[in-house]
């Protein structure tokens, strides 16, 4: 069921009557909104789900919003067109025919969540939703870069770079993070041109993240990429959700490290690496 087109499972309506042509229509449906209500209206729909007999939606995905209706209607069957958690659709992107795709329809969910807050038509945030989009694009679009080497000539002690800024998102509340990185290597034949570390750590950290990711990414690939007789990276930054929400503790700093080959194992390359990153 469902043809691929660039990657994207596309489940028709003809796919979806096939599915449900076995399904008891004497029994009463409620769709959980919005992608159930589409099943249950092809079906025998009622409006509340104690009236139902089954609790019917589009598709499971991690499987969590059949847990929390299950739990709230233990005695209630919970069916789905489309079950993720199986062979068949695992790992595959689902479009179903009602979902909307496109740069203007991504705009419209986004008008549709300040709606939940505010005044979208007000004047300051009328093309909210398009610079937001705009905005989450172009931070989340970096593209890869050539990891330029060269021969290390001999050079065999420490290469490093300190207070590269760098900015993220909180994969937990898309709010940002920011601060500083620091990173060094000892090659090992070959050195790195000097604006790569600095590209590397942007790689990183313009996605949806946490600080430790970000950290363990950045030396794992310098590593890879290197060969390093060993890496070392430290990130110290601010959370937005932390002081901004939630504990509301403001001007704290977190601080992460990653240390591979010398670095880890040897403690004078350690403090020597530490010392520097402290002037």
């Amino acid at each position: 069921m469902g043809q691929e087109n660039g990657g994207v499972t596309l489940i028709t309506w003809q796919d979806i009557k096939k599915k449900i042509m076995g399904w008891n229509r004497n029994l009463k449906y409620y769709g959980i909104p919005r992608g159930g209500q589409y099943i249950a209206a092809l079906l025998n729909p009622v409006d509340t789900p104690e009236e139902a007999d089954v609790i019917v939606d589009d598709l499971i995905d991690s499987g969590a919003t059949k847990k929390r209706w299950t739990e709230l209607y233990p005695d209630k069957p919970f069916m789905a067109v489309i079950d993720k958690t199986t062979p068949e659709y695992s790992g595959k992107w689902i479009q179903l025919p009602w979902e909307e795709k496109g740069e203007i329809d991504v705009e419209e969910h986004m008008l549709r969540v300040l709606q939940y807050f505010d005044d979208p038509n007000r004047e300051g945030l009328r093309d909210t939703p398009k610079r937001y989009i705009k905005f989450m694009k172009e931070f989340l679009t970096t593209p890869e870069f050539n990891f330029t080497v060269f021969d290390s000539e001999g050079m065999d002690e420490m290469v490093l770079q300190t207070n590269i800024p760098f900015y993220s998102l909180c994969e937990h509340h898309i709010a940002p993070f920011f601060g500083y990185a620091h990173v060094a290597y000892i090659p090992n034949g070959k050195i790195v041109g000097i604006s790569k570390l600095a590209r590397t750590v942007d790689l990183y950290a313009h996605n949806l993240q946490n600080q430790e990711r970000i950290t363990q990414q950045v030396a794992e690939r310098l590593q890879t990429e290197l060969n390093a007789l060993g890496v070392a990276v430290v990130l110290t930054a601010q959370h937005t959700c932390m002081s901004m929400r939630g504990v509301k503790k403001h001007d704290t700093w977190t601080t992460t490290s990653k240390m591979l080959g010398v670095f880890k194992d040897d403690l004078n390359a350690r403090n020597e690496f530490l010392s520097l990153i402290k002037q």
